[in-house]
């Protein structure tokens, strides 16, 4: 990983964690512990209404710290009840934060590549829905990044659980002097707590 990634994951790693939000992490925890226990593939799909903002910080920063703490078998990916497009403030906070992130096709949806090092395979970012062929179609974790597709996706076909761990939406700053800083919280909250949840893994 480049120096800029690190140290935005030591710092990450340093963040407070309330005992409330420990409380919703855990079904996550248990989920990937009886995975390993049973040395399966652990498949972890994050799920927000339209896959443009928190959902992709889920699967980003899962499949970033997964490497961190050298968890071979974490598998991560996207999507949405609806399909619309990675938002551009997601790319720029993850770019300010130290990915390396190219565009592969431009269009109404961009499909960005996501460095996390120089060796792993990049994360393919774009927006999606859930069950689109691009994700898993069984025996993976549905993690609900925001109550309105909790409430709107009662149902998700293939799923061995669903957890709820919702997030405030960064989008209430576009277009605002608060825009970065919000963008940046956000990132770093979901961060943290998945480096919080790999780590009560040892």
């Amino acid at each position: 990983m480049n120096t800029d990634l690190i140290k935005t994951i030591e710092k990450i790693s340093s963040l407070e964690i309330t005992n409330e939000r420990k409380e919703k992490l855990k079904p996550l925890i248990t989920y990937i512990k009886e995975k390993r226990t049973k040395k399966e593939d652990i498949r972890i799909n994050f799920i927000c209404t339209h896959n443009s903002r928190r959902s992709h910080l889920g699967q980003i920063w899962m499949q970033t710290l997964a490497n961190h703490f050298n968890i071979k078998n974490i598998i991560t990916y996207s999507g949405g009840t609806e399909a619309t497009a990675l938002a551009h403030p997601i790319a720029e906070t993850l770019k300010n934060q130290g990915f390396e992130i190219s565009i592969i096709s431009e269009n109404t949806n961009p499909v960005y590549a996501i460095k996390y090092d120089e060796v792993s395979h990049p994360i393919i970012g774009f927006s999606k829905r859930y069950d689109d062929s691009f994700n898993p179609s069984s025996k993976f974790a549905a993690v609900m990044t925001c109550s309105q597709a909790d409430e709107g996706c009662p149902f998700v076909s293939g799923t061995d659980k669903r957890i709820a761990i919702t997030y405030e939406d960064p989008k209430i700053s576009d277009n605002t002097d608060k825009q970065i800083q919000t963008y940046l919280e956000r990132s770093n909250q979901i961060a943290s707590e998945m480096y919080f949840v790999l780590s009560q893994l040892n």
